[in-house]
């Protein structure tokens, strides 16, 4: 893996104090399945710790770039930011792919171009040089790789909305969301669809879209743009 040691300095200017902490973000859990006789740790935990510190580095960025944005945008920004295409994207632009172990049988399914993996992998690299450098950083890796994409406006069009409906509408506990196609316009080849959103049962807004799932991003956004004025106001 000295490779591996010698692209995370020259990409991200990084020298592991535990070398081991960054194979382990870099091992898959197919690949500790086949050497179960090792022992060897795989990314799964790293993951989980950098998921959370992603979430809140960029959380924290946002809230100082945008000091005038409500809630409910920020949220929504930051979903399209950390969502599995985005940090796939990464990956893959910094050529960290290239360097995950992988069992046989997720190699020749080709594990190593799928998003939610590669979006594993990054949130464990993350994780694994806040373990081995701490916050700081992390900040400075994201500060040269990520939050210039954010300036630019690069997440824009990824915006999730059901996600961020989601986050503010289950922040006290579990809400019901359904999503259901009402109706439709145009022809078949240029069919529109008409998606309306309930929260317990209750309707929060309908939007239109060439597809369901854009209907439903459509209809989710029409619900927090609602949630956001009624909370103003």
């Amino acid at each position: 893996m000295k490779k591996l040691f010698l692209h995370v300095k020259d990409k991200f200017g990084v020298t592991f104090n535990d070398e081991n902490v960054l194979i382990e973000a870099f091992t898959h859990s197919s690949y500790a399945n086949d050497h179960r006789d090792k022992q060897i740790r795989n990314l799964e935990r790293l993951e989980f710790l950098g998921d959370a510190v992603l979430e809140v580095t960029v959380s924290e960025y946002l809230y100082h770039k945008y000091p005038n944005e409500p809630e409910g945008k920020l949220t929504r920004m930051r979903a399209s930011i950390v969502r599995a295409e985005s940090l796939a994207k990464l990956t893959q632009e910094y050529q960290l792919h290239h360097y995950v172990r992988l069992g046989k049988g997720e190699e020749q399914m080709n594990g190593r171009t799928r998003p939610s993996l590669l979006c594993d992998v990054f949130e464990a690299f993350i994780g694994a040089v806040f373990v081995d450098q701490g916050m700081e950083t992390v900040k400075e890796i994201l500060k040269a790789i990520l939050f210039p994409k954010i300036d630019s406006g690069a997440f824009s069009h990824g915006m999730d909305h059901k996600t961020a409906l989601q986050e503010l509408l289950q922040r006290n506990g579990v809400v019901t969301i359904e999503y259901k196609v009402v109706g439709h316009t145009g022809p078949d080849h240029q069919k529109e669809f008409i998606v309306e959103v309930f929260v317990e049962g209750d309707s929060f807004g309908k939007g239109s879209g060439r597809s369901k799932k854009a209907a439903e991003q459509s209809a989710a956004k029409v619900a927090l743009d609602s949630l956001e004025e009624a909370n103003e106001s």
